[in-house]
């Protein structure tokens, strides 16, 4: 041990476990070529090679797997055990990083960040707004946020707000022109503001009601990548956009657009903030779940709130009830 410490296991396991330098170095908050160096040196120390490595790969040598089958696990016990010491601290600190989708972070976790970071000012919080489907533990992330259909089953899932729906919209002056869709497929005869996630894909458009599924593939001069340049666009009245009802309410609630097909969109529900199953979730990441817990009990009372009738007040819901 008098050759090595630590740090050079810690990040040979990074590497070996990640089997990439890039998302090592981003885990270990280092730049790659410093991680590179020190694994070079940790080699010309032990005199073995642990690692072959190549422009797009990294693959372990014989002595490399000996070494990753006998420390990866104690290294796990080590970050266990300073985690677990951490904790009885009085206030939580440290890093916090969380990869997210845009939509749950505009409508979910934005309201949250001020808040929490108030609550807990030791923590660095770091959210990481990502579409594509994540190894998060591979590439360095405490936490992962994703809707329910995606949640892998060895994941701890929390759920971090109500449930949403998605909104057909159009501009005002759009649907005066082109008339009002009173079924999904009557969008077919309707331009349309179409998405591309970063993996590619241009999903169809699904709707549902009464347990039937309709999906429309949509046409439409305009694929915007970009959440502003959607919002702009059906504004400017380039035709129907499917996004979450969170983005355009104001809008609808404005007259500026309005929505169609509600009776199409059912409710889903909200995202989960979702991590690895430890016996120990370092500090940063626990005081985050203890705040989602309590932030979903205050919002469930103000809902409550919102739906009590006020006291002294008459409520007039037909002539006949007026006094």
């Amino acid at each position: 041990m008098q050759d090595v410490d630590l740090r050079d296991l810690d990040a040979f396991v990074a590497v070996a476990r990640t089997r990439n330098f890039r998302r090592a170095a981003i885990e270990q908050r280092v730049s790659v070529s410093s991680l590179s160096q020190r694994l070079r040196d940790m080699e010309e120390r032990l005199g073995v090679r642990l690692m072959n490595r190549t422009t797009r790969s990294v693959a372990l040598t014989e002595a490399g797997e000996l070494l990753l089958a006998r420390v990866g696990p104690a290294m796990s016990d080590v970050g266990d055990a300073l985690d677990q010491v951490r904790g009885l601290r009085g206030v939580p600190s440290g890093r916090l990083r969380i990869n997210a989708p845009p939509p749950a972070i505009d409508l979910v976790l934005a309201p949250m960040v001020g808040p929490f970071l108030k609550t807990y000012p030791q923590i660095e919080l770091e959210i990481v707004g990502d579409s594509s489907f994540i190894d998060i533990v591979a590439d360095g992330f405490d936490a992962g946020v994703r809707y329910g259909e995606h949640l892998a089953q060895d994941m701890i899932a929390v759920a971090l707000g109500p449930p949403q729906r998605y909104a057909v919209v159009a501009s005002r002056e759009y649907v005066a022109q082109h008339g009002r869709p009173k079924h999904p497929k009557d969008l077919l005869a309707h331009s349309c503001i179409r998405t591309r996630f970063g993996s590619g894909a241009m999903p169809d458009w699904e709707f549902e009601k009464a347990g039937r599924i309709v999906k429309v593939a949509q046409t439409g001069k305009l694929i915007a990548t970009h959440l502003g340049l959607a919002m702009r666009a059906v504004h400017d009245g380039l035709g129907f956009w499917l996004t979450f009802e969170g983005y355009v309410r104001e809008g609808v609630k404005s007259g500026a657009l309005v929505s169609v097909l509600d009776d199409w969109c059912a409710p889903f529900p909200g995202p989960f903030l979702y991590y690895p199953s430890r016996r120990q979730p370092p500090p940063a990441l626990g005081a985050f779940v203890s705040f989602v817990g309590e932030w979903r009990k205050q919002e469930r009372r103000k809902e409550k709130t919102a739906q009590l009738p006020l006291e002294g007040v008459t409520y007039v819901t037909s002539p006949a009830d007026r006094p």
